[in-house]
């Protein structure tokens, strides 16, 4: 069963309202010093998205419970990183319509109204593929985009055509610049971030390799015991 989400409140105009989602499949460290990272320089809370059932990647090697519950794990106790499981609730509530996050901002949008400032934050290699999602073109008329380099992704001279012709005069040159309009601007979260990815998890997971320390403890634990990925039984 999924968490019931939290009671609502009223989110102060300049207030930042930042979204973190992916598939975190598993939720790994390098999922982590982002959204800490992101935490710490715009000054606001993330919150952590898990996605239902994205179009544009292949199945995730967990259910959509386990990812969540290892999520939970990871994020136990630290400051300003939160759960959010609307688009799993929506899931729920729509089975087999597809979790486009086009239609997550505009849920999100609904909610805070047109003024409120919103943000996705996501890595270089998603910016980078933003072409191949379902109406990318609107992203930016809904929230902001935060990006996260990682190592091998750098974005100077290497975005496609089509979407260096869209960000071209959206880059932000602060981070006051996100609250000061409710969308439309990219925001480059530059950091020497952890190169692990879920997929070169998953893959050491399989082999028997050393794993265990690309993931919060408590989320190696869960792996284990429920045999995750090909984890073998101990």
């Amino acid at each position: 069963m999924l968490p019931a989400p939290g009671p609502r409140r009223t989110r102060p105009a300049s207030e930042l309202l930042l979204i973190y989602g992916g598939t975190f499949d598993p939720v790994h460290n390098g999922h982590l010093a982002i959204a800490r990272r992101a935490r710490d320089e715009l000054h606001t809370p993330v919150r952590m998205m898990p996605a239902a059932d994205p179009p544009h990647r292949p199945p995730p090697g967990a259910d959509a419970a386990q990812r969540t519950r290892m999520l939970e794990l990871a994020i136990a106790g630290e400051d300003g990183l939160q759960l959010d499981t609307r688009e799993l609730r929506r899931a729920a509530r729509q089975p087999g319509v597809p979790s486009w996050t086009v239609d997550t901002l505009r849920e999100i949008r609904n909610e805070t109204g047109a003024d409120a400032p919103v943000a996705l934050l996501m890595g270089a290699d998603s910016l980078l593929g933003l072409p191949t999602w379902h109406e990318w073109e609107h992203l930016l008329e809904l929230a902001h985009i935060v990006v996260a380099e990682r190592p091998g992704n750098a974005l100077d001279g290497q975005l496609p055509g089509v979407l260096a012709t869209r960000l071209r005069d959206a880059w932000a040159d602060a981070p006051a610049c996100l609250r000061a309009r409710p969308a439309g601007r990219v925001w480059r979260l530059r950091q020497p971030l952890q190169a692990e990815s879920a997929t070169a998890v998953r893959g050491l997971i399989a082999a028997g390799g050393h794993w265990r320390g690309l993931v919060p403890a408590a989320v190696a634990g869960y792996i284990a015991a429920h045999h995750l990925y090909g984890c073998a039984a101990a």
